[in-house]
């Protein structure tokens, strides 16, 4: 459509990971407005945590950086981050929104030199990281950040410290007295695309996550693959000795009425991505996978047998009972072959709890708007357009594939505004 015919709609999207980046591009390449709104300092939510992509084992980082070269190039997109949509009314083709924009502490100006966090003093878990190590309390979050603007903890901003770092600074971007502001937007669509976050595994009582050290999840074991990780990429323990005996328990909490009801779809193959990891740094390593079901739809069946080619890759069967932890620190995954009826109690420098998707439009990014609808595990179904893992479970090349077609379905609403 015409820039003049495009002029004055504008579509929301609401959240800045993959789903998000791509509605937003894919509208604005057509001739829209687009305001993009992300709750955290940078875009490229979820996936920009992971290590590599399934089925190819491929980085994020370029797919990731074709999109942000997109935002920079479009003067169609405005995005807003560490911003919170706190409330919508009216209807499609006509929405008034209210934006709640949290203070950075740093403004456009900054230049990313990292000049602040030299002499910041002040260390934080790093949430980044699921708090896998400590960093500087004025920081970006790694190294493809977007935008490249740093940004302050709230509570470091309130410190003297704070006052002198902004002295620092050359391009004087930093302002530890901002406050957070409101703005209104009127807009004609809106696309909710928040996400995900994992199922919190400390809720799994009996596989002692928060308890044993060498119990990890399988976004925190992302991390810790990564060569910008919290170990430089060293698959480790908590010990720091490698971990070359790991085990992955499918379905942590998922496939539960106890938990998380449903199956989230990627996790069998994110599992089988994540002993590829193991296999490669150490070829002498042993990985064994204990699963319910393994699924692995469509294309994804020939990676699945790839996996299970590797002859260092073990299949059980089985939902582990429990686990407990021995007098060396080993985790010792406890339960029943469901194949033989054996039962067994297996040690390992490493066990993976695979957790499933809980969606953020059900937790952390409830849409704040009368007329929505969700089904019972809090994915939007109605009322605004939803995208990627704010409308179902489902991986990376369906969350981009759904973006677009939702980035239609809001231009057609605004299309009728017109």
């Amino acid at each position: 459509m015409a820039d003049a015919n495009a002029a004055g709609q504008t579509i929301l999207v609401v959240g800045g990971g993959i789903s998000g980046l791509t509605t937003a591009v894919e509208a604005a390449e057509t001739g829209y407005h687009v305001l993009l709104v992300e709750k955290d300092p940078h875009l490229g939510g979820r996936v920009s945590q992971h290590n590599k992509y399934f089925p190819k084992l491929c980085s994020p980082t370029c797919g990731l950086e074709i999109n942000y070269q997109r935002i920079k190039n479009n003067a169609r997109i405005r995005y807003l981050t560490l911003s919170e949509v706190v409330d919508i009314q009216g209807a499609e083709g006509d929405y008034t929104v209210r934006i709640q924009k949290n203070p950075r502490y740093v403004t456009e100006a900054c230049t990313g030199c990292g000049d602040c966090s030299a002499v910041c003093t002040a260390e934080v878990p790093d949430p980044y990281n699921f708090g896998m190590r400590q960093v500087k309390a004025i920081r970006n979050n790694h190294a493809m950040a977007f935008p490249s603007w740093y940004y302050m903890d709230p509570e470091y901003a309130k410190t003297d410290e704070a006052q002198k770092v902004a002295k620092v600074c050359p391009a004087g971007a930093i302002k530890p007295d901002m406050q957070a502001e409101i703005v209104e937007e009127k807009v004609a669509a809106i696309v909710w695309a928040t996400g995900w976050k994992p199922y919190d595994a400390e809720k799994i009582l009996p596989y002692g996550f928060g308890q044993y050290a060498n119990v990890t999840t399988n976004m925190r074991f992302e991390r810790l693959a990564n060569v910008y990780g919290p170990t430089g990429g060293k698959i480790v323990r908590a010990d720091g000795k490698e971990a070359k005996n790991v085990a992955f328990i499918q379905c942590a909490g998922s496939r539960d009425h106890n938990y998380l009801p449903f199956c989230s779809r990627i996790c069998c193959l994110a599992s089988m991505k994540q002993a590829a990891y193991v296999r490669d740094q150490y070829p002498d390593s042993k990985v064994t996978i204990f699963y319910i079901d393994l699924r692995a739809m469509d294309r994804y069946e020939s990676f699945l047998q790839k996996t299970r080619d590797d002859q260092g890759i073990s299949w059980i069967k089985s939902k582990p009972a429990r686990i407990e932890e021995d007098g060396h620190g080993n985790p010792v995954v406890v339960g029943e072959n469901t194949l033989t009826g054996e039962r067994y109690a297996m040690p390992f420098d490493l066990v993976v709890l695979a957790t499933g998707m809980e969606p953020n439009s059900a937790v952390d990014a409830k849409v704040p708007y009368s007329e929505v609808r969700q089904d019972e595990y809090g994915f939007v179904t109605g009322g605004v357009l939803s995208a990627g893992c704010a409308a179902m479970p489902t991986d990376v090349a369906s969350s981009v594939q759904s973006a677009t077609a939702m980035a239609m379905k809001a231009i057609h609403a605004a299309v009728k505004r017109g």
